[in-house]
C-alpha cells in the first residue's frame, strides 16, 4: 500500500513517520515545493529504520508527482500553518489555490487515490477538494473530526485522572474554534456516562478548552501543532487502508444528514477501504441540533470565499 503526505511540513512529516513506524503502509512518498526538503525529511525517517524496526520504503521528492503515481491515499497537508493570533478562516485566501492545485495534480498519477485534506480552514479545504476535482464524496475526507476528538479525550482524561484510551468521545461540527461540538453528553468512561463522575461546570470547561485547543498550542508553540495531527491524519490512513471500518468524526459532504445540505462537516463517519462507508446518523437533542445548525451556517459561510476559485 503507498501512501502520498503533500506537505513535508511538521504535520507532514510527523505523519509520515507514524505511518512508517506503524507499518500501516509499505511506501511513503513526501513531496514538498522547497528543493531538498521532503527529500531530507525522508531520509532522517528512514535512518530510524533500524533503531525502531519498521520496514517501509520512504522517500521524498521536489514538486515531481510522478513520483506519487499509484497512491492508495494521498494525504493533503499543504499549506501555511496558522501564527498566533490568526484564525483558521483568515488562511481561506492563501490556502485554497494551493489545495485546488495539489488535488488536481495527484490525480493525474493516482485517478482512483482517496484524499484526506488536513490544510485549514479544513472544512472548506475539503469542499474545495471534493467541487474542483469531481471526485465521488466518499474519496474526498477531512481529517479535523479526528484530531478534535483526540484533544477532548484528553481533556477528559485529565479531568477524570484515568488513561485517554479508557474514554469515548467523539467532536462533531465545523473543524474551527468556535464551530466544534464537544459532545459531553454522550462521552464515556468505560462505557459509563462521564456525567457520572463529572460536574456540568467541568464538563463545560472540558469543552471549552477543547474547542480552543488548537489555539492553545499556537500560542505556546508559535505555530500550529504537530504531534497529535500528524498521529491523527495516520489513524485514518490506517483505518482506509487496512479495511478497519472505524467510526471516526470527520469532516464529509453531507446531503441531507444532520438536516445540511452542500457542505462538508464533521460528522461520525464509518471509514474503510472505500473512504467514508456510511455516515451515522446518531440522534442529537435539541440543544446538540442548534450547535450543529450554527456551525453549518458558519462553514457554509467561509465556502463563499471560494466561488471565484472554483469558477
Amino acid at each position: 500500500m503507498k501512501v502520498t503526505i503533500v506537505g513535508a511540513g511538521n504535520v507532514g512529516a510527523t505523519c509520515a513517520d507514524v505511518i512508517s513506524y506503524r507499518g500501516i503502509a509499505s511506501e511513503v512518498v513526501l513531496l514538498d515545493i522547497k528543493e531538498g526538503f521532503a527529500e531530507g525529511k525522508a531520509l532522517d525517517i528512514m535512518q530510524c529504520a533500524t533503531n525502531t524496526g519498521f520496514n517501509t520504503k520512504v522517500s521524498g521528492v521536489t514538486n515531481d508527482y510522478s513520483k506519487t503515481a499509484g497512491s492508495d491515499v494521498v494525504v493533503i497537508t499543504s499549506g501555511i500553518p496558522r501564527k498566533p493570533g490568526m484564525t483558521r478562516e483568515e488562511l481561506i485566501g492563501i490556502n485554497a489555490g494551493i489545495v485546488k492545485t495539489v488535488a488536481e495534480n495527484v490525480l493525474k498519477y493516482s485517478p482512483d487515490t482517496i484524499i484526506v485534506v488536513v490544510s485549514n480552514p479544513m472544512d472548506t479545504m475539503t469542499y474545495l477538494a471534493l467541487k474542483s476535482t469531481g471526485l465521488p464524496k466518499n474519496r474526498i475526507i477531512g481529517m479535523g473530526g479526528a484530531l478534535d476528538s483526540s484533544r477532548f479525550r484528553t481533556y477528559l482524561s485529565l479531568a477524570l485522572d484515568k488513561p485517554a484510551n479508557d474514554i469515548s468521545a467523539m467532536v462533531i461540527g465545523g473543524h474551527g474554534d468556535t464551530t466544534m461540538i464537544p459532545l459531553t453528553r454522550l462521552a464515556s468512561y468505560n462505557g459509563i456516562p462521564v456525567t457520572e463522575f463529572l460536574s456540568e461546570e467541568v464538563l463545560q470547561k472540558v469543552a471549552a478548552d477543547t474547542m480552543v485547543g488548537g489555539a492553545t498550542l499556537t500560542g505556546l508553540l508559535g505555530t500550529s501543532a504537530w504531534y497529535a495531527p500528524g498521529a491523527s491524519v495516520a489513524y485514518l490512513v490506517d483505518s482506509i487502508l487496512n479495511d478497519q471500518k472505524k467510526m471516526i468524526a470527520c469532516s464529509v459532504f453531507v446531503e441531507g444528514e444532520y438536516g445540511q445540505q452542500d457542505i462538508c462537516i464533521g460528522v461520525p463517519c464509518i471509514i474503510g477501504k472505500n473512504g467514508v462507508e456510511e455516515i451515522l446518523d446518531i440522534q442529537l437533542n435539541d440543544q446538540e441540533k442548534a450547535l450543529f445548525a450554527k456551525s453549518a451556517d458558519a462553514v457554509r459561510g467561509m465556502n463563499d470565499a471560494l466561488k471565484s476559485i472554483l469558477v
